[in-house]
């Protein structure tokens, strides 16, 4: 039965694809990639000999009705991202959300994310959270912060490398410096590192810490101000 299917691949340790994943890229006519070179690799080391096509932001809107249309005429087609879950951060949503309106069944296997360990690492509640990916470069930037500044929920946001001292700065300048945080990288692999504490604490850190790699800052939520209630005593 022709049907999309959206492949979680590993976000580092290679070992980290499921048995299901494998079969489905063994199963399916077609793979769509992010990038076909990172891609290429993953399925060479897993001996996975498919058609790979891009597929990416710089041609989604041009190219999802076509790949709907190879669908509808029987194709099995799998999505994947570089890494983790296609649709987290990564081109994917459009795709699903179209052949959803229009009656294609869309399979979501279970599989990597990276906020989810980065999560259960930072010794931050993880009970209740919001998950924000990346934020805009520029415009509403500050604005999105703003509106998160009461949020009660642990923040969960992705950030590049090279901008990840600004970032920190501006978590800082937004949440003060006592808001407790994690800075998670290269999740899975060789390097992985969590730098833990309050946003001062990080901020100044960075300073003299150049991170490379993936990463995931997981900030505390607000802490509500809990009314303390005084017994009234009847004077005799």
């Amino acid at each position: 039965m022709s049907k999309l299917f959206l492949v979680p691949t590993p976000i580092g340790n290679l070992k980290d694809i499921t048995l299901r994943a494998l079969d489905v890229l063994n199963s399916v006519n077609l793979i769509l990639s992010e990038d076909t070179r990172i891609s290429g690799r993953l399925l060479k080391h897993y001996d996975i000999f498919k058609p790979l096509k891009k597929y990416n932001k710089d041609n989604e809107h041009q190219s999802a009705q076509y790949w709907i249309e190879q669908i509808k005429a029987g194709q099995k087609i799998a999505l994947i991202s570089d890494a983790g879950t296609p649709g987290i951060s990564d081109p994917g949503f459009l795709l699903s959300k179209l052949c959803i309106s229009q009656d294609i069944e869309v399979e979501c296997l279970a599989g990597p994310v990276a906020f989810i360990p980065a999560l259960l690492s930072s010794g931050i509640a993880c009970d209740r959270f919001c998950f924000e990916g990346f934020l805009p470069h520029k415009k509403g930037r500050q604005k999105r912060l703003q509106e998160l500044l009461d949020e009660n929920k642990t923040i969960i946001f992705y950030e590049s490398p090279h901008r990840i001292e600004k970032f920190i700065s501006e978590l800082h300048e937004t949440f003060g410096e006592t808001r407790q945080a994690c800075i998670s990288r290269e999740i899975s692999k060789m390097h992985e590192e969590h730098l833990r504490g309050s946003l001062g604490q990080l901020k100044t850190a960075l300073k003299e810490k150049k991170l490379k790699g993936e990463i995931v800052v997981i900030i505390e939520g607000k802490k509500s101000e809990k009314k303390v209630k005084l017994n009234k005593y009847k004077s005799e």
